[in-house]
């Protein structure tokens, strides 16, 4: 999966276009529904994914940040979970997609009861290659996810309305409901280089 630059074109393509969609619209209705068409053709192969962003934790899944738009509107990341890792509950406390590119993720979703209590959201779901996900607060935000093998690792790609690894968010406790503030930051310091253009350049050159 070592991606050369003419395999990155994909997701040069695709930040390109989510970059165009929120400089066009900031309703979240149009934003989620054009994100999701745009996401859904990513994610149809794997080839374009650099290969340090597919590696897992023996211990914690890992958030790679694949792009971040200059002005914060949106982020591109890659979730690489190791076998039997999940999340804590969290929210997001912005729009969010979870786009299933390798493996299988299971979701669980919670709510707040009219007592304060926090109780599940429907039952689980499935998600699979190709599959995606929608979170928001005006929709449903809070979930846990975890892998969906105890094997082998799976991999999604998410796309949120915000800079995620900088935004202020929960962690919630199962027995209690209790929020604690967290924010996630990201797994690595490098990112692809999406803008390299100059092997193409130069063989137009001849």
């Amino acid at each position: 999966m070592t991606t050369k630059t003419d395999q990155i074109v994909p997701l040069r393509n695709f930040v390109i276009a989510m970059t165009e969609l929120v400089s066009q619209s900031k309703d979240e209705v149009t934003l989620v529904n054009a994100s999701s068409k745009l996401l859904s053709k990513l994610i149809t192969t794997d080839t374009w994914l650099p290969e340090f962003c597919t590696i897992p934790h023996p211990d914690f899944y890992q958030q790679y940040l694949l792009h971040a738009d200059p002005l914060e509107r949106f982020s591109v990341v890659s979730f690489v979970w190791g076998p039997g890792q999940k999340t804590p509950i969290h929210d997001h406390c912005t729009w969010g997609l979870i786009g299933m590119l390798k493996g299988a993720e299971i979701g669980q979703r919670f709510k707040y009861d009219f007592m304060g209590n926090l109780v599940s959201d429907g039952p689980e779901t499935m998600l699979h290659p190709g599959g995606i996900e929608v979170v928001s607060p005006s929709i449903g935000d809070i979930h846990i996810v975890s892998n969906a093998f105890s094997d082998k690792t799976s991999i999604s790609i998410h796309v949120y309305g915000a800079n995620i690894g900088a935004v202020k968010r929960h962690i919630y406790k199962p027995d209690s409901g209790e929020m604690k503030n967290f924010v996630s930051g990201y797994s690595s310091k490098q990112t692809p280089n999406l803008w390299d253009r100059s092997a193409e350049i130069r063989s137009q050159l001849n």
